[in-house]
């Protein structure tokens, strides 16, 4: 039995579309105990994942701050880890790679650099969707992959029948109308228009559900739907994958929750502007699609109506 280390840091989006590869790495060496470098935000979350034996934290201070940088190598080392797979891809790290393994090729160190079509440079290589650079990088390494392209974000899941009877949650519409500060060019405007529009048409009888972010619940009271919390507190990770999951549709801008809808399987749709593409961000799947235009401001509630109300069943 031998150590595997796969390194995911990212955005919670990130995190749902790398399941896949998570798994098929798993299943190529179901005979060693695999670990997984990640970021505070999902320590608690990796702990669920049935196809990690341990998660180790990166605090990702300052690579100038070297009493941490020595300890994080040094508990690294001494796992005697067999290979690496590099899901993050990043120059942090390619920094990791150059202390703990300089030097090495693909069979210590999977990552999109080591695995780098022939005349294709990595920026050019970057330009590919997500899910087809995991893909790539995986074959390359000599992994089979049967995961990677559809990836399964339902391990995620916890049970909150709790928060589902204080809000009486049967029939509900899950809305994520919220992105980053330094992200505004992904948010549509006309979030509030079309819950009207909703509402006039099923005449109530489906619930419009928010589930703000820590930081959006304040924001989160100008939009006309029912905001959910637990203990007034933001829903974790796991207990918003299973809001999701239990969701009949999700409407939503380009964030973390729509990837996660995306690799729950759930219905819904998700709203691009200029940003980049739907494909690039490989969140198209069988029952969420998303629809793409130039200028988010001129997409009008109408058209998003005209887009989902066929597909919301009552």
């Amino acid at each position: 039995m031998s150590n595997i280390l796969i390194i995911k840091h990212g955005s919670l989006g990130d995190i749902a579309q790398a399941s896949g590869a998570i798994q098929d790495i798993f299943e190529n060496h179901k005979e060693d105990q695999v670990y997984f470098l990640t970021t505070k935000p999902f320590f608690e979350l990796f702990k669920k994942n049935p196809f990690i034996y341990d998660v180790i934290l990166d605090k990702r201070k300052s690579r100038l701050n070297l009493i941490y940088l020595y300890s994080l190598m040094r508990k690294l080392k001494k796992l005697n880890i067999k290979r690496v797979y590099d899901l993050q891809n990043s120059s942090r790290t390619k920094f990791y790679k150059n202390i703990l393994f300089k030097n090495s090729n693909l069979d210590k160190w999977s990552s999109s650099e080591t695995t780098l079509p022939k005349d294709v440079s990595k920026e050019e290589f970057d330009k590919n969707p997500v899910l087809d650079r995991f893909d790539h990088q995986l074959k390359i390494s000599g992994l089979e992959t049967n995961h990677t392209m559809k990836p399964d974000f339902s391990w995620s899941c916890v049970n909150i029948d709790k928060v589902k009877a204080e809000y009486n949650l049967e029939k509900y519409i899950l809305i994520f109308p919220f992105c980053s500060p330094h992200l505004a060019h992904k948010k549509w405007p006309y979030y509030n228009e079309l819950i009207d529009l909703i509402n006039n048409k099923y005449n109530n009888k489906i619930k419009i559900v928010v589930a703000p972010g820590p930081m959006e619940i304040n924001d989160a009271k100008e939009i006309n739907a029912t905001c959910i919390l637990n203990n007034e507190n933001a829903l974790d990770i796991s207990q918003l994958s299973s809001l999701i999951k239990d969701s009949s549709y999700v409407i939503a801008n380009d964030t973390g929750p729509a990837h996660m809808a995306a690799h729950l399987n759930s219905k819904g749709i998700t709203l691009f502007g200029h940003h980049t593409s739907a494909k690039k961000v490989s969140i198209e799947r069988e029952n969420f699609k998303p629809i793409q235009v130039e200028d988010l401001n001129k997409l009008s509630a109408n058209k998003v109506f005209e887009k989902i109300s066929q597909n919301i069943d009552l």
